[in-house]
């Protein structure tokens, strides 16, 4: 990464939250409960160059930034359960707990078609499950000059509504495309559903941190991370606490360094990971919506 200093502040998070206010449709009915602000399919992508810092916001303090870490390395090894990911540094989802009974589920289980479930035991018509990270990985140090290193979270056969349904959240993020360009990696993250104030800021510090640990283990410089979202929404009762966050010049993006030792993609928690010059602005309570 660059000197922090050589490091320019970036406005790509503001100005998409500052079109969400000016061009949102209003969407009145929501799984929520509550009014939303919608762009569908009409942000323009995010485009981080990690040499300019990891993007953690700084218009607000995220303190918890080791949680979304967290909440990364547990799906990627497989965590499926409440109870799981709490134990990897994780309690985003203790309000869920019980709402799989329903879909015939355990209480502590998120089910198959859950974020877990389908990136390291995403079922195979010859029967068994395949590791897409294992298969990912293998994929760039064998064959870095294919377009085809892709990775996703849906499982249309467990995430549609209706008697078959086997998840209690379906997936917002993680469909992934790597690409190997002039010695460095390259990510780009499509996210399908994007609470723009709470759950955005966390998904751009997990995504950026899991391409770290890639580029880590396959031993490629880290290029550019791509963040695209096609339905990105601001909820109405956050939107007084937006109009200020948008008044807040953003500032450099700080370091995210990993522990150089581990070797392991899938050893890999959020305690092997350390953040320097992070100089935010102070926190809001923005309210969340599960």
């Amino acid at each position: 990464m660059k000197p922090f200093a050589e490091r320019t502040p970036d406005t790509q998070y503001q100005d998409r939250l500052k079109q969400i206010l000016e061009t949102g449709i209003l969407a009145k009915d929501t799984p929520q409960g509550v009014g939303a602000l919608t762009s569908f399919g009409t942000l323009p992508p995010m485009v981080f160059d990690l040499a300019n810092g990891v993007p953690l916001i700084t218009e607000r303090k995220i303190g918890f930034w080791k949680k979304p870490i967290a909440e990364i390395t547990a799906f990627i090894n497989g965590v499926r359960t409440i109870d799981g990911l709490e134990e990897f540094g994780c309690n985003f989802w203790g309000d869920y707990r019980g709402q799989g009974t329903k879909f015939g589920l355990e209480p502590d289980d998120l089910g198959p078609g859950s974020y877990g479930a389908a990136f390291h035991d995403f079922e195979i018509p010859e029967g068994g499950t395949l590791n897409q990270f294992e298969q990912l990985i293998e994929q760039i140090r064998e064959y870095p000059t294919i377009r085809t290193l892709l990775v996703t979270p849906w499982k249309p056969y467990y995430t549609a509504r209706g008697p078959q349904r086997k998840v209690i959240v379906a997936p917002c993020h993680g469909w992934l495309h790597f690409r190997v360009l002039d010695g460095k990696l390259h990510m780009r993250m499509d996210q399908r559903s994007g609470d723009m104030p709470i759950g955005v800021p966390s998904n751009m510090i997990q995504y950026a941190a899991l391409m770290l640990m890639i580029c880590q283990v396959t031993g490629y410089e880290p290029g550019t991370y791509v963040h695209t979202i096609a339905d990105a929404h601001i909820y109405e009762d956050q939107i007084d606490m937006v109009r200020e966050l948008i008044t807040r010049d953003p500032r450099p993006f700080p370091t995210l360094t990993l522990d150089p030792n581990v070797k392991d993609f899938f050893a890999f928690r959020a305690e092997h990971f350390t953040l320097e010059d992070y100089d935010p602005h102070p926190p809001m309570k923005i309210a969340y919506r599960p």
